[in-house]
């Protein structure tokens, strides 16, 4: 089992932990927490028992004799929200601390649940990243088939194509149509593949719902389903003081660039082609922001773009980083316009320009610009040398 990056077993105070289905939320509890009390609510049998009697866990806790000096991990929280009024007596009143987990937190919030109040603090287990596959990370294998460990580690190109296929259809199954999320799960199905092949760029709700038959609304409840349920992430556009017009319409990026190639039934993808390069840019996303969630919490991220369509991809901080992702190997003039637009625009404010390539030498341009090939973007990434 490969390393994770996210340190929870330092934590003193109860948190919540939330992720995707199969980025390995369980397998690192139990690698952490080993001697923990345990409820999978995934279990038929312990799900039916504290859903029919939630206060079951009070007198559990209870005969166990379980105080502050222990852990309880109840794994899939999201399934008994009642559960979350006993653990706030039992935080309150016993002092008991609890590592909870989950694929959504969409059921909570909606149906009111207690979510603690500030009581439990908030983690995030993403993807496999690149510092935690180590020499095993292969770039053009994490741009086909994604990040998921148990996809990631299959044993050949059949297993990892079989295995993505059955997590896209388990998540309609079970997270989607399971839950009751949406009425018309056909609509959602194709706005999932629509979704899919528009992923990195900026999301037109009304133009989405002209090509799935629904409205602007219903398209935005969509993407609201997929941020909730932990499919993807809104990047907002950055909006510090312009001088020129900028669009602040977000781009929307799915967690796993290799449930994007299954949900967009795009192949193999190789070096060189234009889905490579929407894959490469995806991947870079994920890096920065499982390095958000585990390293620098409070880190901001966003993207620049003005009316006349020039952008660059992610914006660290108050402009304390700029960043584009190009596949190229060799990059020239067209691709620094961005971060050139950028410059004049913020000639005080803005810190490094950087942009993550294929290239196989690190250079500088002339006007300060890093070409960084991407084992270098991740070495420095992660050693928390490109920002702090």
């Amino acid at each position: 089992m490969y390393k994770r990056n996210l340190d929870l077993g330092s934590l003193r105070e109860s948190f919540f932990l939330w992720g995707p289905r199969q980025t390995g939320k369980s397998a690192l509890l139990r690698s952490q927490f080993s001697s923990a009390h345990w409820i999978d609510l995934l279990q038929s049998e312990v799900f039916a028992r504290y859903a029919a009697r939630p206060n079951h866990l009070r007198e559990e806790v209870a005969g166990a004799r379980l105080t502050k000096t222990g852990w309880i991990v109840i794994d899939e929280i999201q399934k008994v929200p009642a559960l979350l009024d006993e653990v706030h007596w039992l935080i309150e009143n016993k002092g008991v601390r609890f590592a909870l987990s989950g694929s959504s937190a969409r059921k909570l919030s909606r149906g009111h649940a207690n979510l603690l109040g500030g009581r439990a603090l908030r983690r995030e287990l993403r993807g496999m990243t690149s510092d935690e596959l180590g020499a095993d990370f292969d770039l053009v294998k994490v741009l086909n088939y994604g990040t998921l460990p148990r996809i990631y580690s299959s044993e050949d190109i059949e297993q990892a194509t079989d295995r993505l296929r059955s997590y896209v259809g388990d998540y309609l199954k079970e997270e989607i149509a399971s839950e009751g999320l949406v009425r018309n799960l056909p609509a959602f199905s194709q706005f999932l593949s629509l979704a899919a092949l528009c992923d990195t760029e900026v999301v037109e709700f009304a133009t989405f719902g002209r090509d799935v038959g629904v409205s602007a609304p219903t398209i935005r409840s969509y993407y609201d389903i997929l941020k909730d349920t932990l499919v993807g992430d809104f990047l907002e556009g950055y909006r510090f003081r312009p001088k020129r017009r900028v669009e602040t319409t977000a781009k929307f990026y799915f967690f796993d660039v290799g449930v994007v190639n299954q949900l967009a039934r795009r192949g193999s993808i190789q070096p060189g082609s234009e889905l490579f390069g929407k894959a490469f840019e995806n991947w870079v996303h994920h890096e920065l922001r499982a390095y958000r969630s585990y390293r620098l919490r409070d880190l901001e991220l966003a993207t620049w773009r003005l009316s006349t369509k020039i952008e660059v991809d992610f914006i660290l901080g108050q402009l304390e980083v700029a960043i584009e992702a190009k596949s190229s190997e060799k990059i020239h003039s067209d691709h620094l316009a961005g971060l050139r637009e950028l410059g004049n625009e913020f000639p005080k404010k803005l810190g490094k320009r950087i942009v993550v390539c294929r290239e196989k030498r690190p250079r500088i341009t002339d006007d300060g610009i890093e070409i960084l090939p991407f084992q270098d973007f991740c070495e420095r990434l992660w050693s928390g040398d490109l920002i702090r």
